[in-house]
This record gives structure tokens, sequence and C-alpha cells, in this order.
């Protein structure tokens, strides 16, 4: 009888584990052949109140166990992260996910004023403390509630930790961009 309690107990908890997950991954319009691809994975962090957290990242499954290493150095580095939230608990929506300072990675869509997919549709980008970490085009800033300095926390310059261990994976950062600045986005390309 417990064997049987703990079985079902098991059952009852995958099935509810896979049904979150499968939220964090499911978005309208998003092919399989890209979704099958993701995968959830927890990372530690530092908040900005100084304590440790854990927090749930969307990224390609080629590169899951090399953002796991990535964030437990960012966290080792004493770099603090506001929140670490899946974007489909935004209704997929950047706008909102940035404004809020979420860091975050998976989101199936295209780059601002195109038709060209974002190395975030392929699980192959995070952008770290958005707010802080702004997108600059034109001396516009994104998010709106944006805004750029070494005086907030978690922000990233050609200085920072953050910027040498993405870099020393292949990774680039978008604060390197000529065109545009794009403090909060690293990514990479795998041929």
């Amino acid at each position: 009888m417990i064997k049987k309690l703990m079985v079902l107990l098991f059952i009852m908890i995958s099935y509810f584990s896979f049904g979150e997950e499968k939220s964090y991954l499911i978005k309208e319009g998003a092919p399989l052949e890209i979704t099958n691809q993701m995968t959830v994975i927890d990372v530690e962090y530092i908040d900005y109140n100084g304590d440790n957290q854990i927090g749930k990242i969307v990224v390609n499954k080629k590169v899951s166990k090399e953002v796991i290493e990535i964030f437990k150095e960012i966290k080792e580095s004493g770099f603090q992260i506001e929140k670490i939230i899946p974007i489909s608990e935004y209704n997929w929506d950047d706008d909102k996910s940035m404004e809020d300072n979420n860091t975050s990675g998976y989101n199936y869509r295209y780059v601002q004023n195109s038709n060209k997919l974002s190395n975030h549709s392929y699980g192959m980008a995070i952008d770290i403390n958005p707010r802080y970490n702004p997108m600059i085009v034109k001396g516009e800033i994104f998010p709106s509630n944006g805004s750029y300095s070494k005086k907030n926390k978690g922000t990233i310059d050609s200085n920072s930790e953050v910027v040498k261990i993405f870099k020393k994976r292949g990774w680039k950062w978008g604060g390197d961009y000529k065109t545009l600045k794009d403090y909060q986005h690293f990514d990479k390309v795998i041929k």
C-alpha cells in the first residue's frame, strides 16, 4: 500500500512539474522544432538584498550546462541580479519583463523593427538586469523606465566580471555593438 502511494505521489509530482515547465516553453506561434530545443534550468544568483536565490531561466539545451556554470561564476563574483523569472510569467511581453528588471533568456520574438528572429527565439541569448542595462538606440532608451549608470546595482560595463565570464565562453556582449548599445544582452551563435 505504501509503495502504491509513493508511486502515485511521484507521478503527481512529475506531472505538475512537467506541466509547469511546459508553460514556460510553449508560446503561441513558436514552431515545435524550436520549442523542443528549450529547457528550463535553475540558476543561482545574489539578489539586490544580498541574499542567495535560485531563479528559473529558459535556454537552448545546447547551452544549458554552460549557462548554469556562467550564473554560478556570476554569483561567485558578487554581482547582483534583481530577479530571474521565465518571460512566460510576463505573458511573453519583453517590455514588461524589461521594465520589471527581470533577467530572462528564451522568448520567441523578432528583433525590434525587423522581420528577423531574435537570438532569444533560439534560446541563445540572455538579458541581465535590463532596466539598469538598457538598450540605447540613437539616444532612445529601452525599456522606457530604464537608466544606465554605474551607480545602479547590477549595472554592466566593459570592465564587469559578467562580461568577462560570458566572453571567455564565446558569448558576445551587446555593449560592444557599434550602431547601438544593448548593455543587458549576451548571445552565442553555434554553427
